[in-house]
């Protein structure tokens, strides 16, 4: 298993839950510890109350896995298409985080939610994710912030949310579905699956282009647009960098000529080094 050297030797995990909640104050009693007063109350008061916590040891992950025509692609450089990547992606880190005996779920969407396993920790929970995975193929069109809209409104308990996509999307709509996880105070997590053709357009004879998600197909000379598509693609990867940037979402970019290995390795090593999360 990709993650199991990692696991075997970490020291820091890093996924981790909110170890304190806020719940309520109460007024402070002679032995109480000062540390936990809350001054400004007594700056309006003149009266001493201390904030009250109550643990959250439930820690929940969610993994939104999309499953859009468009994550069918793969070129010749790429040893498996987008979705395959993100599937083996999604299968290293559930195995994590069963690992940390924490709880774990997946819902697989295009459009609309496709399926949905509900968060468990239990160690059996590997192979029912395993199953939806193996089962689960690209169709229809993808609508990734109406979607995390609806998965605002289901994952009610505070979480970490992991959207595993392309984010082929209207930058607008993504911005206002990733604002509604983060408005539900969830940490969120954008990994952004791409083929390396898609950034570097390494096309030079005519060739046929058809659309995924879109019935559409034409000839073109890549030559003539090739400078301005991958200026127009570097953009919208600097946008989509730029609004997870703005809403304190972590954005990483995986490409599907990396090795799976090097990539998660880099990735979960960067979060542990900085505790956990943001």
């Amino acid at each position: 298993m990709i993650v199991e050297g990692y696991v075997a030797g970490r020291h820091k995990s890093p996924f981790h839950g909110f170890s304190v909640e806020f719940a309520e104050h109460r007024e402070y009693a002679p032995g109480d510890d000062l540390r936990h007063v809350d001054w400004k109350i007594f700056g309006r008061s003149d009266r001493y109350y201390l904030k009250q916590y109550e643990e959250e040891t439930n820690f929940a992950c969610h993994i939104l896995l999309d499953a859009s025509e468009s994550m069918k692609y793969r070129s010749e450089a790429a040893p498996v298409s987008k979705l395959e990547y993100a599937k083996l992606v999604t299968a290293a880190l559930t195995y994590l985080v069963l690992q940390q005996q924490d709880a774990v779920g997946l819902t697989t969407f295009d459009r609309s939610v496709r399926s949905l396993i509900k968060a468990s920790s239990y160690g059996s929970h590997f192979k029912q994710i395993c199953h939806v995975l193996e089962q689960t193929e690209p169709s229809g069109e993808s609508d990734v912030g109406p979607l995390l809209h609806e998965m605002a409104e289901r994952i009610r308990k505070r979480g970490l949310v992991l959207i595993l996509s392309d984010f082929f999307d209207d930058p607008h709509s993504l911005r206002l579905g990733l604002k509604h996880l983060r408005h539900r105070r969830h940490e969120v997590i954008a990994l952004q699956i791409v083929d390396p053709a898609e950034i570097e357009f390494p096309f030079d004879d005519p060739t046929l282009f058809k659309g995924l998600e879109i019935p559409h197909e034409e000839m073109i000379d890549p030559r003539a647009l090739q400078r301005a598509y991958r200026d127009e693609f570097a953009s919208f990867l600097k946008e989509t960098q730029g609004l997870c940037r703005e809403l304190h979402v972590e954005h990483v970019l995986l490409r599907t000529d990396t090795n799976l290995g090097s990539a998660l390795s880099g990735f979960l090593t960067a979060r542990a080094s900085r505790g956990g999360g943001r």
